[in-house]
């Protein structure tokens, strides 16, 4: 009885199992591949209503809402959405679902139109599909205000699209409105430094941006990076045409319908940004670092050095002073030993100090200074005292040299030259111990140079001379033929070296027109870094001896003449110096000569600087979108394909 049982047990398993086997090849013949989804979703959401209606009038409740016709998300919202009139207390905005909640925390203003730009901000939740240049607009009066204005913002000096800065408009017109005034109507500049202000009123308004660190929408605080538009402007409109064409297929034409529009101008505003020296002089640090040298950093160039005064030490004829060109940073070096072995200087340093009213004061501060200890510098001294003390005390010293750093390239430029730069003053040295020699044949010759201190770096040295192209030439300097100002001297030096040939080489004129009458022209890389920089004389600027690669540049209209870019300063209706880029890159060859011409304003200054150079990138986001879209549909479908091909070889089996 129990074995009969037993089989019956057995047989009903085993015929599970064969059903088992059966279900799973039926699916695997009957499973083509994974599903991918179906098509990407890029439609981006829809607003199909808000509570209260967009563009409604005489509205004064202070809770927004709005619907859409999927589920939504805000992207970057503190950046990217801008409320016009400003508000000084931040609103709250949140997203739920389809609906975008706004709580307006500031009182409502009186017959005023306001707007909520969202430019991209708002993206559906699945796939990240922006809804472009959305704004909801509703007035607190009888009227909706519907001029509109636009333009570009770029950097003033390097024509760089600036992002995410405040621009927006005053209608009272007076200069002291954008320091003392919350702006009235504001936009926030895209990734290409485009704005677009809405919902004004008919009016005459003058025109800044911000970059608004405070958040008080007014410009008062000097760090703040700001740009103002020379004239006022007058917001209107005119009707225009534009052609709609409808198409039969991908090629045919079927119908040209004209339509009319409304074009709201000004919309070619040009703003260029800029932050004014914030000229503010004090003391920052004095330090001893060494016992030889006394350093001292300030906040701002100086026309003069400051006044010191030994406390504790006569300061005549004490030191020896390096200085930097514009004496914001000063090193006193100690001329006496005796001196410079005190523990601690004492002196007073009188020098002109920026004071609460921004005026030019004069100063006197207290400094002792004392040698600070390296780390480890104890332990170093009783290492020592245990060299001696195993009978290491009768060594000789190795002979101790002024240091130098030779800067001496193995390919010279025809137009470079020799750099020696000391690790303290140097005081004197021995001409007829330079060599410089160039190989003739077989044999050396000595050519004539000269030698002299750098204009810029105190303890720089230079030789200059009129290098043969391809020939190779031998630096040496003997021993002793340098003295520093604490007796040491250096130990010889020497070097072969090799100067380039002619044929290694390009050129490159540039012929300019719509400058000043005082401007310079700057080489630059593919990066944007200056190479060279040459004056325009009679109209050109000529670039010899490049090396081989590709270049643009940038012209400067150096209003001052001073040979830098200078900023602006609104206090005194001071724009920056104007700035013009090539609009091309050149690629040159080596023995090239290449003559270009260069309208500087032959361009709009935002059409002048190439993509490629540009550091902030437009649309960056949405190209890693579309890059990300298109390899996730690449897996997909390789996945999809693998899988029909291993079932349908299953099936076959």
């Amino acid at each position: 009885m129990l074995k009969w049982r037993n089989n019956i047990v057995k047989q009903y398993f085993k015929g599970l199992l064969g059903a088992a086997i059966v279900i799973g090849v039926l699916y695997s013949c009957a499973s083509i591949g994974r599903p991918d989804g179906g098509a990407y979703d890029e439609t981006p959401p829809r607003f199909i209503g808000s509570t209260p209606q967009a563009g409604g009038l005489n509205i004064t409740r202070t809770r927004i809402v709005l619907e859409f016709d999927e589920y939504i998300k805000l992207e970057k919202p503190n950046e990217k959405v801008v409320i016009s009139p400003p508000q000084v207390m931040q609103p709250e905005i949140k997203t739920n679902g389809k609906r975008i909640a706004i709580n307006l925390l500031d009182t409502l203003k009186l017959d005023v139109t306001y707007t909520v730009d969202f430019s991209d901000a708002i993206v559906d939740n699945n796939e990240g599909n922006p809804l472009g240049d959305f704004t909801f607009t509703f007035s607190t009066g009888d009227r909706i205000d519907t001029m509109c204005v636009a333009g570009v913002l770029l950097e003033a000096s390097n024509l760089e699209p600036v992002k995410g800065m405040l621009v927006g408009l005053h209608s009272n017109l007076e200069d002291s409105a954008f320091t003392k005034l919350p702006l009235e109507r504001v936009s926030r500049t895209d990734a290409r430094g485009r704005f677009n202000i809405r919902g004004i009123a008919p009016g005459t308004y003058r025109v800044f941006a911000l970059m608004d660190a405070d958040q008080n929408y007014a410009f008062t605080q000097k760090s703040e990076a700001i740009a103002f538009y020379d004239s006022l402007i007058i917001p209107r409109f005119e009707e225009r045409i534009r052609q709609d064409t409808t198409w039969k297929d991908s090629l045919t034409v079927d119908t040209i319908i004209e339509r009319s529009y409304t074009h709201y101008l000004p919309d070619d505003l040009m703003l260029r940004s800029f932050k004014e020296t914030n000229y503010s002089q004090y003391l920052i640090r004095g330090e001893r670092l060494t016992a030889q040298k006394i350093s001292l950093y300030f906040a701002e160039k100086a026309d003069t050095l400051p006044t010191l005064k030994g406390l504790n030490f006569d300061e005549q004829d004490a030191f020896v002073i390096e200085k930097s060109r514009g004496n914001d940073t000063i090193h006193y070096w100690v001329r006496d030993s005796l001196l410079y072995q005190q523990d601690t200087l004492k002196l007073s340093l009188e020098y002109l100090y920026t004071d609460t009213l921004k005026q030019l004061v004069p100063r006197t501060d207290t400094l002792k200074l004392s040698v600070r200890k390296a780390r480890g510098g104890a332990n170093r001294e009783r290492e020592d005292e245990k060299k001696k003390k195993k009978g290491k005390e009768d060594e000789p010293e190795p002979t101790q040299f002024l240091k130098v750093a030779p800067q001496i390239p193995s390919s010279m430029d025809v137009y470079g030259y020799i750099s020696m730069v000391f690790d303290e003053p140097m005081m004197e040295y021995e001409p007829d111990s330079i060599h410089l020699q160039m190989k003739v044949d077989t044999l050396w010759q000595d050519v004539p140079f000269d030698f002299e201190q750098d204009s810029l770096e105190f303890r720089k040295f230079n030789l200059y001379a009129n290098w043969e192209p391809s020939a190779e030439y031998s630096f040496r300097a003997d021993s002793a033929t340098f003295y520093g100002l604490y007796g040491l001297h250096t130990d010889k030096m020497e070097q072969k070296f090799k100067v380039r040939s002619l044929d290694d080489y390009g050129e490159i004129y540039f012929n300019l027109s719509g400058q000043d009458s005082i401007a310079f022209v700057e080489l630059l890389d593919p990066q944007d870094k200056v190479i060279r920089t040459v004056p325009v004389v009679d109209g050109k600027a000529d670039f010899h001896f490049l090396a081989p690669g590709k270049y643009s540049a940038r012209l400067i209209n150096d209003t001052n003449g001073n040979g830098v870019w200078d900023t602006g300063n609104y206090e005194e209706g001071l724009q920056p110096e104007m700035v013009y880029y090539y609009p091309q890159i050149v690629d040159l060859k080596a023995l090239w000569q290449l003559e270009q011409d260069w309208n500087v304003t032959s361009r709009p200054l935002d059409k002048q600087k190439l993509d490629e150079m540009k550091k902030q990138k437009p649309d960056e986001d949405k190209k890693k979108r579309e890059q990300n879209r298109n390899a996730e549909r690449n897996r997909n479908q390789n996945r999809s394909q693998n899988n029909q091909n291993y079932n349908q070889n299953m099936g076959l089996r």
